[in-house]
């Protein structure tokens, strides 16, 4: 039906059913979300539920060493521990400090030394866990060895390093490196032995050399084994260098460890404690983010 001339009918205006706006419009609802909750909204429930469970755990240990320590009446509670705390890393760079030099100074030597011995551990480790994975008579001529001195305990081996390197500094970087040095070799070796057959057979009949088998086979889908093997060493090699430090160094934490034992007390004690934890952590927080990048690549390849 047609309109009388000059009269303007306007267009009906089409709603949604469901009453939803104008996907032009803005929404501040939306905009002011968080990203986590944008993007997945399960995930972070999951990240918040895991948050509260874990400081549940902190508010639990809490409890009980604040009643440890009333019961004892010498070891420092929570809250005396935690003021400590504070008071060290706001001077953890001060040369002249009530344990000697501050706690951050006290790291950086014991960090060195920990590299210094896991990098002598990786450079030897991982040949000597391909040979061991590649070639069965290497297998069998290095595996005794590595079974028989894997147990023992890193300190026992001190004496002897100190006997060779005369110097405790040296001494006890070597003894980071025999102590991390096992874990590398065995998952270096696991995960050699446990390329697929046919990815060896096909790189045969390609004619492959050993150094392209080992480039383009051997190392891609051993990977994640030496990355486990490395995260595991590191683990050790921090557990072992507070014990080596508190024998003979004159600096890093374990040598502070003790220092503050003979001098300031338990609470600088338990201070340095909990930092040698939160490194710890970091650093194995590092090798586990390695470990899912190289997991993520070799799924992709």
């Amino acid at each position: 039906m047609s309109s009388p001339a000059g009269l303007i009918i306007a267009e009906p205006e089409l709603t949604d059913p469901r009453g939803a706006v104008d996907a032009t419009l803005p929404d501040s609802t939306h905009a002011a979300a968080p990203p986590l909750l944008r993007q997945d909204p399960g995930r972070f429930l999951t990240v918040l539920r895991s948050v509260a469970i874990g400081m549940v755990g902190v508010v639990l240990f809490g409890t009980a060493w604040a009643a440890v320590s009333a019961r004892s009446g010498q070891l420092p509670g929570p809250v005396q521990t935690l003021s400590t705390l504070v008071e060290l890393l706001t001077q953890a760079f001060d040369t002249n400090g009530p344990a000697g030099q501050g706690i951050g100074l006290q790291l950086r030597d014991s960090l060195v030394r920990v590299l210094k011995g896991f990098l002598l551990a990786t450079v030897i480790g991982v040949p000597v866990g391909f040979a061991m994975g590649l070639i069965p008579t290497m297998h069998r001529m290095w595996n005794p060895i590595v079974q028989i001195f894997r147990p023992v305990s890193p300190l026992a081996w001190f004496p002897i390093w100190l006997t060779i390197m005369v110097k405790a500094d040296p001494a006890a970087v070597l003894v980071i490196f025999v102590s991390a040095v096992w874990p590398t070799i065995l998952n270096t070796a696991a995960g050699a032995d446990s390329v697929p057959v046919d990815q060896l057979e096909v790189a045969r009949v390609f004619r492959f050399s050993w150094v392209t088998r080992l480039r383009e086979v051997v190392i891609p889908h051993a990977l994640p084994s030496i990355v486990t093997g490395l995260r595991l060493s590191m683990g050790v090699a921090w557990m072992v260098i507070v014990a080596a430090e508190m024998l003979s160094a004159a600096s890093g934490i374990g040598f502070y460890v003790w220092q503050s034992y003979n001098g300031p007390g338990l609470a600088h004690v338990i201070s340095a404690v909990l930092v040698i934890g939160v490194v710890g952590l970091l650093l194995d927080l590092g090798f586990q983010a390695l470990g899912r990048r190289v997991a993520h690549v070799g799924a992709r390849s």
